[in-house]
């Protein structure tokens, strides 16, 4: 297994540091390769996505991604490297899950990776004086998303021994060419799934049902911004960001990522939360065929979770090297 490993900016390094020496433990064959990427290295560089960088990650079987310090002002030249990876490598299917923690259920966000309003066609017009985005929405990547969600609907069942449901959502009431395409398209594909219920809500619907009931869902399916927003409304009930994990999904590659992004408030105090790291190496784990591997790092976090030691994120005071420490020990135990 190969494993193109990208830390990226701010705690990025400090988290994959963790994920690839559980990695390494888990899997003794598995093979780094690391690349540089992310607001750093634009400003070292010129460009915050090497070519080498691209090569390495269409070289690899997989790839790890750490944090990106996108600035929040216009720089000329700067182009977000995962928008750009995602977009390089066709990783349209961006699957977010969440574990409630207050329960044993669990949702999934499935969220269009590749085109809406993150699509790039942003330009000025009226002499700088109006800003314009174009949303595009395709037909090709709305029905592709939502069978991936559907997939996705219905292994969960099958593994959770019980009914699928997949939710579209969309605001086609206010966006109706755009959202209308999605909703069309969505609704199609999801008919081709007779073992599987669904239903449509407006996203602001969505989001505080989200908010309030998230036992109400099981696969949510929606377009690029809408999905990023409501997946880190899911993320509340699973622990917060610092337990968030994703997976960008293509036909060929996936690239697996934290969502918490840089945190640049802590870097370097070596307190960074590294369990989204490694549930990000739990599912490439599990994408790799490598179950009981899985199995046990999960096995490994939960006990983290459960008993400590907790980093300030979560109300403890241990440091990244401390959990790393405990969380290996429970590994050898296992």
């Amino acid at each position: 297994m190969r494993v193109c490993v990208i830390p990226g900016d701010g705690i990025g390094p400090e988290v994959l540091g963790v994920a690839t020496r559980v990695l390494q433990v888990l899997v003794p064959s598995v093979e780094f390769t690391e690349a540089a990427a992310g607001w750093a290295t634009f400003e070292r560089h010129g460009v915050a996505l090497p070519t080498a960088t691209l090569e390495a990650a269409k070289a690899a079987d997989a790839i790890l991604f750490g944090a990106v310090a996108s600035p929040s002002h216009n720089v000329p030249g700067y182009r977000s490297p995962i928008v750009q990876l995602r977009r390089e490598l066709d990783l349209y299917a961006n699957i977010r899950p969440t574990q409630v923690r207050t329960s044993d259920h669990s949702l999934v966000v499935v969220r269009e990776n590749t085109e809406g309003l993150y699509a790039g066609r942003e330009r000025l017009e009226d002499d700088g004086a109006t800003a314009i985005a174009e949303r595009v929405i395709t037909r090709q990547a709305s029905a592709r998303i939502v069978r991936a969600a559907c997939e996705l609907a219905r292994r969960r069942a099958n593994d959770l021994q019980r009914p699928g449901r997949v939710t579209i959502v969309h605001k086609a009431n206010v966006l109706r060419v755009s959202d209308g395409l999605f909703r069309e398209t969505a609704l199609a594909v999801v008919g081709e799934y007779p073992d599987l219920s669904h239903d449509e809500l407006l996203v602001d619907v969505a989001a505080m049902h989200l908010a309030q009931n998230p036992s109400r869902f099981d696969v949510i399916v929606t377009t690029n911004m809408f999905g990023d927003i409501l997946s880190d409304v899911a993320c509340i009930h699973g622990g917060g960001l610092g337990l968030a994990a994703s997976a960008n999904f293509g036909d060929e590659r996936a690239l697996f990522e934290p969502v918490h992004g840089a945190a640049p408030d802590i870097v370097g105090r070596g307190i960074a939360n590294p369990l989204a790291a490694l549930e990000c190496v739990a599912m490439l784990l599990t994408w790799r065929g490598y179950a009981p591997e899985a199995a046990r790092l999960r096995h490994a976090s939960a006990a983290m979770l459960r008993d400590g030691p907790h980093t300030p994120d979560l109300g403890g005071n241990a440091t990244t090297e401390e959990l790393a420490a405990d969380l290996m020990s429970v590994m050898s135990d296992k």
